[in-house]
């Protein structure tokens, strides 16, 4: 397998308004994150229940009108879509804390699953350096399943400040492409 550099002058300089509009709107999201943490999640996870709501009534509707998949995953997918949106916009502020917890749970169950892979694999002629990403993995796990709902409120900003850096890098870019 080979690898190919990319220079920011071989993408097409036409584009650089596209990278540029990206980097600003990850910089607006991660600050509104930053400044209004509740308020940004609430309307974020009101977005995702409508989305839900769309998407379980649009599966809903593939149960009759698409034969290439089976109608029994269509029909469950959509009613848990559905669920879960009416859920979502009918307790808004629930969701809001509950959408965060489940995502520190699945990320604490990873980071334990992926830790314990790891350190196996060290042991298995990996070598230290798989043993101390395992270990870190590990700890990682525990720490956010120990308490995710203090974790959760954590989120909004790790992710402003992900959207942030990301804004930037994406700015950067933009003018890189287009000089």
């Amino acid at each position: 397998m080979s690898t190919v550099a990319v220079h920011p002058r071989s993408q097409p300089s036409g584009i650089w308004w596209l990278f540029l509009l990206q980097g600003i709107a990850a910089i607006l999201m991660g600050g509104m994150l930053l400044a209004a943490p509740g308020q940004t999640l609430l309307a974020l996870v009101t977005f995702l229940g409508f989305y839900w709501l769309i998407t379980g009534v649009l599966e809903l509707v593939r149960v009759f009108v698409d034969r290439s998949v089976p109608w029994i995953w269509s029909l469950l997918t959509g009613l848990i879509g559905l669920t879960a949106g009416l859920l979502v916009l009918k307790h808004p502020l629930l969701a809001a804390v509950t959408v965060p917890t489940v995502l520190v749970i699945l990320l604490g169950v990873q980071g334990l699953v992926m830790g314990i892979i790891q350190i196996i694999a060290a042991f298995k002629g990996g070598g230290i350096g798989s043993f101390l990403l395992g270990a870190i993995n590990l700890a990682l796990g525990l720490l956010l399943l120990s308490s995710p709902l203090a974790a959760s409120f954590a989120v909004p900003f790790v992710f402003g400040v992900l959207l942030l850096i990301q804004g930037a890098a994406l700015t950067i870019w933009a003018f890189r492409v287009r000089a």
